[in-house]
């Protein structure tokens, strides 16, 4: 088998296994809130580590960029069976799904706002 097949082989069997994760936390490990709240603990850390980037030099800030993108990716399926369970998580949700198209700069704004209740951030 070609390396480029085996990548996208374990590429795929490690969505796989991220989602049947975040399905079977949804079925076992509580509702809608501890979900969504979950997603926001992994913005609130994006958004530490897209911070530390704005201070740190060179390869250092690529890579707390890397990280922060990364976190937000995790909360991405969390904050989707959130909204699919209970409509308040919805516009987090949509948010989020955005991170694929759109720089986190431009998404910082509308994340703290919908995380800041859940975290008890006030806004």
């Amino acid at each position: 088998m070609s390396l480029p097949r085996r990548i996208a082989r374990a590429l795929g069997a490690a969505a796989l296994l991220t989602t049947s994760g975040a399905v079977a936390t949804a079925c076992v490990g509580g509702g809608a809130s501890s979900l969504g709240h979950r997603a926001c603990l992994d913005v609130a850390s994006s958004i530490r580590r897209y911070a530390a980037a704005s201070h740190s030099p060179g390869a250092a800030a690529a890579r707390d960029r890397a990280a922060a993108l990364t976190l937000i990716q995790r909360a991405v399926p969390l904050a989707a069976l959130a909204a699919s369970s209970d409509g308040t998580w919805q516009a987090l949700g949509a948010t989020l799904s955005e991170s694929s198209r759109v720089p986190e700069s431009d998404l910082l704004p509308a994340l703290r706002a919908e995380c800041a209740q859940t975290l008890g951030t006030g806004g």
